[in-house]
């Protein structure tokens, strides 16, 4: 497993994975028989896990007992199938697994399967469940800084407490900080390690540590932004991404590559789809969406059979691809009436399905003309006097009948309008019910009358049978099609994993042809990068010309890699190239380089960018201190990527340089296993004072350019070698400064150079003078000289006395 330490100076172990596979090897000490006799009597290491899954996100730490330390990783998205977790479980292989009693169905499902797992070796870890209160965010982050951990010094303040452990542990991810606080909670129930100690004995822990799975590389979150958030060693899996990209490369695949894209157009958001199927809230629009995915999966399926099944992509689409989707398809086609449930807005079945629902709706059809003759009926039965009426027709659905009100006319001259009497005649009785309903406003009413439409035993069997509800009917088959498509939602999920994967390639594979990326090599050997005419992936494409440069980083020779040159010289973009074709490189992405050669890089770490918010109450310093560099100190191992942009501009020009010496002695002194580190800095003293140690570990670079006359031209090439001078006087005349200040900033600064001290400009010192003089006279004149209580003494000891100082 590749872990990172924690606690500076301590070599990273964490649980090693029980099976060997393709991916970067690193060296295996030979045991030694004395040694393995005495690990055999020592007792047997226990490894508990804590576990929260939220929204597609897991939160996971785990306690090893081995070393007494705490492994976490940060919050990592995850299927629902909980395939990272399950890959977790088996690499680190615990004792028990905590995790909240408050869980949705996705994780509740994975614990009974696990619990279940009969025959898991050496045995199946305990199932604890503990209450969802445990796992709260607060509580979580006080056990977390309360906590009395040895390698905390007891000098330290609660808030130089809180500030070093912010340093080690991710407290922006919210799932990581519950799942530790609920680590802690269970080992304090359970006494872990100290079982048979008094309880004011506290539960040792040396460390936090982060770690990554087997083949992950571990990246900060200033490198992130599924595969982009998890490039990986395995060299299986990267060769397979490549394979694909290169086949769609091909100038004979450009139009298997246009048709697999609109295929993969029409694949939408299945999860979402079976989650309703499963809540009964079906959409009309989901099977219209269902249909044409289930469709294009089978395009997909057809095209990849005749592409080379040497490919594992393709294969695994031929083959998983089952005939369960053309039996979804069938089955969706063959029953829902898409156009007729858009006009009703609600699910219809094909004719010719049941025929009990089609003999429903063709009576349906019928209903006006029925309706119109029973009318006709009951305007026999009505009081000769009346010339005309108009019908208003009620379906009573739950009393299985119809309710019919007559309106006539107002001027009739029997018309009392004192109330409104209905009676209704319902399938459950033979007789005809009446009520009265008491019109409060009679004025503004016409005489009704309510009466049973159906008259007779014949009429209301033939109503019922005409109303009968065939909707009903159609929601059953709607219920027993997504039952038949809820069995095969293992089929639907592979798709959409398989169509997402294919899809991703594809964006790739257009991206290299367009931009004339190659493809990466990956050496096991090589312990760091080598790329030849690098280029940035996204300045090339703003820039008129970009300047392509290379990098190596491998071996012992320049691990630390010190680079200098004037403000605007490219440096912040190497280094940002560098890392973002190893990224590339890592995620299975042809790479914008001639060649490039990726080694065993476990972790990339940059400061390059402060992430700076008022939310964190932290200064840009200590934001760059806390969340960026104190985690490469802490982290970083010999196979690590480190990025560091101009560190130490934050603070005092003294303090940073000194701070950035600090760092960069640091990993010179671990020797042959000091991490691979870029440095771009304007801190020339770091040179000239010589602040570095000499030897083969560092390597100064500088950024090429030439002086024509007072211009300066950058020539983007990086070259070995120190900058002599910053030339800040050229940027600031590139941004628009006016010229006197620009003049007055280098003589500034050639002053502090050599020592002498700064006066101020005689020029600005004379307008200054003119102005105190023409302000003193103005309000000289301004005085009433006949005034008798003018006080000519006070005007001199408060006017021109002070400004005399000035003046002189």
């Amino acid at each position: 497993m590749a872990s990172v330490g924690a606690t500076p100076g301590r070599t990273p172990q964490g649980p090693r994975p029980r099976e060997a596979s393709a991916s970067f090897p690193s060296p295996a000490p030979v045991p030694d028989p004395r040694e393995a006799e005495e690990e055999e009597e020592e007792e047997p290491a226990e490894i508990h896990l804590c576990v929260l899954w939220n929204s597609g996100y897991l939160g996971i730490a785990y306690y090893d007992t081995s070393d007494s330390t705490i492994y976490f990783m940060p919050d990592a998205p995850d299927h629902e199938s909980l395939k990272l977790l399950q890959r977790v479980l088996d690499e680190i292989d615990p004792q028990s697994v905590v995790t909240s009693a408050k869980q949705d169905e996705n994780m509740t499902r994975f614990l009974g399967k696990l619990a279940s797992q009969e025959h898991r070796e050496p045995k199946r870890p305990e199932i604890i469940l503990l209450p969802s209160v445990d796992f709260g965010l607060e509580i979580s982050k006080q056990r977390l800084l309360s906590g009395n951990y040895s390698f905390i010094p007891d000098s330290m303040t609660a808030t130089e407490k809180i500030l070093f452990l912010s340093s080690i542990i991710p407290f922006d991810c919210l799932l990581t900080v519950r799942a530790l606080g609920g680590l802690l909670k269970f080992m304090g129930r359970r006494r872990i390690g100290v079982e048979l100690e008094d309880y004011n004995v506290s539960i040792p822990i040396l460390g936090f540590k982060k770690f990554a799975l087997t083949h992950l590389v571990s990246i900060d979150q200033d490198t992130y932004r599924l595969w982009f958030t998890r490039p990986t060693q395995d060299l299986e899996e990267l060769n397979s991404r490549l394979d694909v990209i290169q086949f769609f490369l091909l100038p004979q695949n450009l139009d298997m590559a246009q048709m697999l894209h609109r295929l993969l157009g029409h694949i939408k958001n299945v999860p979402l789809i079976l989650k309703r199927m499963k809540l009964s809230h079906t959409k009309v629009s989901d099977w219209q969406v269902l249909y044409k995915t289930v469709y294009s999966a089978l395009g997909l399926r057809d095209a990849c059979r005749s592409l080379p099944q040497s490919i594992q992509l393709f294969r695994d689409i031929a083959q998983e691809f089952s005939d369960d989707l053309h039996h979804i398809a069938s089955l969706i086609g063959k029953v829902v009436d898409f156009e007729g449930s858009l006009a009703e807005n609600r699910f219809t079945v094909l004719p010719n399905i049941d025929p009990e629902i089609d003999e429903k709706k063709r009576r349906l059809t019928g209903l006006p003309s029925f309706l119109t003759e029973v009318a006709r009926k009951e305007l026999e039965n009505l009081d000769p006097r009346i010339p005309s009426c108009s019908v208003i027709y009620i379906p009573l659905v739950r009393a299985g009948g119809l309710a019919s009100f007559f309106v006539f006319p107002a001027c009739l001259p029997w018309w009392r309008p004192v109330t409104l009497r209905l009676r209704v005649w319902t399938s459950c009785s033979s007789q005809r019910r009446s009520f009265t309903i008491v019109v409060l406003e009679p004025r503004s009413w016409m005489h009704c009358w309510g009466t049973c439409t159906a008259t007779s035993g014949v009429r209301r069997s033939e109503w019922l049978e005409r109303s009968g509800q065939h909707g009903d009917q159609e929601t059953l088959l709607m219920y027993q099609l997504q039952c038949q498509v809820l069995a095969r939602a293992a089929v639907l999920t592979r798709v959409l994993d398989l169509a997402s994967r294919l899809d991703v390639l594809l964006a790739l594979a257009s991206a290299a042809r367009d931009y004339g990326y190659s493809r990466p090599r990956y050496s096991p050997q090589l312990l760091g990068v080598r790329i030849q005419n690098g280029r940035h992936p996204l300045i090339e494409l703003c820039a008129r010309t970009f300047v392509p440069n290379s990098a190596e980083c491998g071996g012992y020779k320049g691990r630390v890699k010190v680079i200098t040159g004037p403000n605007s010289s490219g440096k912040s973009v190497y280094l940002k190239q560098v890392g973002l074709i190893t990224f590339m490189a890592l995620v299975g992405s042809f790479v914008p380089a001639e060649e490039a050669e990726i080694g065993a890089v476990d972790a990339i770490f940059t400061r390059i960018h402060s992430c700076e918010s008022i939310s964190l109450g932290l200064s840009t310093f200590m934001i760059d201190l806390n969340q960026q560099v104190a985690k490469a100190v802490n982290n970083a191992t010999e196979r690590s990527l480190v990025l560091i942009d101009e560190f130490g501009k934050g603070t005092n020009t003294v303090d940073g340089l000194a701070l950035l010496a600090a760092v960069i002695r640091h990993w010179l002194a671990l020797g042959p296993t000091c991490p691979h580190i870029f440095v771009a800095t304007n801190f020339l003293s770091l040179i000239q004072l010589q602040l570095l140690p000499q030897g083969p570990l560092v390597q100064y670079l500088t950024m090429e350019t030439c002086e024509d006359g007072n211009d300066l031209v950058f020539f983007y090439q990086v070259c070995e070698g120190v900058a002599n001078a910053s030339h800040a006087s050229h940027t600031a005349a590139q941004a628009g400064l006016p010229e006197k200040l620009i003049a007055r900033g280098k003589e500034v600064s050639d002053l502090i150079c050599s020592g002498e001290p700064i006066k101020p400009v005689k020029e600005l010192l004379k307008e200054k003078q003119m102005e105190n003089c023409q302000m003193l006279v103005d309000k000289f004149l301004k005085l009433d000289l006949e005034d008798p209580s003018l006080d000519l003494d006070i005007f001199m000891s408060q006017e021109v006395l002070p400004a005399a100082a000035t003046i002189l």
